[in-house]
C-alpha cells in the first residue's frame, strides 16, 4: 500500500509542476502568442524534445543523476509530460477566436489584461480535460518506473521477478490493474464535474 500511494504522488506531483512548466512553453510555441520567429523555435524545441524521449529513457537518465527514488520518477514523468500538455495547450491558444484579443488590444489593455481575459477563458475547458488526461495518462507511466529504479510499485514488482516470486509478482500485476482501474474511475468523475 505504501508503494502504492507512492506511485500515486509520482504521478500527481509529475502531473501538477508539467503543468506549470508547460504553460510558458504553450504561449512561447503558439504562433499567435510568441514574441517572434526565435521563441516559437524555441517553444516547438522544447517541445519535441520531451516528446520524442520515452518515459523510461528519461528516468535511466534521472536516477543516473538524482540517484533511485520518487525524485527522478518525479522528474521524468514530467519531463515527458510537458511536451505532452504545452503541444496540446499551443494548439488550443493557436485556435482561439481572436475578436476578444482584438477588442481588448484596441483598448490599449496590457499584454497582460489580454492573456488573463481573452486567451485564459477562452482555454481552460482545453487545460482541465489535457490536465486530468496526462494525470491518467501519468498513473499508468508511473506504476513501471521502479522497473529502472524511479520509486513506485514497480521495484517491488522487479523485485518479484528478479527472484522468481511469481505469486508476489502476480500480487503486484494485480495491484497496478486495481490501481489503473481507480485512477479511470477518479479521472471520468473530474471529467464530468469540472468540463
Amino acid at each position: 500500500l505504501r508503494v502504492l500511494w507512492e506511485t500515486v504522488n509520482i504521478a500527481t506531483f509529475a502531473t501538477a509542476f508539467a503543468v506549470l512548466m508547460s504553460l510558458p512553453v504553450a504561449y512561447l510555441a503558439a504562433q499567435n502568442t510568441t514574441p517572434n520567429r526565435a521563441t516559437l523555435w524555441l517553444g516547438r524545441l522544447i517541445l519535441v524534445t520531451s516528446r520524442s524521449v520515452n518515459t523510461i529513457i528519461w528516468a535511466l537518465l534521472f536516477v543516473a543523476i538524482f540517484g533511485p527514488g520518487v525524485v527522478a520518477g518525479i522528474i521524468a514523468i514530467m519531463f515527458r509530460s510537458i511536451g505532452f500538455i504545452g503541444k496540446l495547450l499551443g494548439e488550443a491558444i493557436e485556435e482561439i477566436d481572436k475578436r476578444p484579443v482584438e477588442a481588448l488590444e484596441a483598448t490599449g489593455a496590457s499584454r497582460f489584461k489580454v492573456i488573463a481575459y481573452a486567451i485564459v477563458p477562452q482555454v481552460m475547458p482545453t487545460f482541465w480535460a489535457v490536465a486530468i488526461l496526462r494525470w491518467d495518462i501519468n498513473l499508468r507511466e508511473s506504476t513501471v518506473l521502479g522497473l529502472v529504479g524511479a520509486g513506485g510499485i514497480g521495484i517491488i514488482l522487479q523485485g518479484a521477478i528478479d527472484t522468481f516470486n511469481w505469486p508476489e509478482a502476480a500480487t503486484v500485476l494485480l495491484a497496478i490493474l486495481v490501481l489503473v482501474i481507480l485512477g479511470e474511475v477518479v479521472s471520468a468523475f473530474l471529467r464530468r464535474r469540472i468540463l
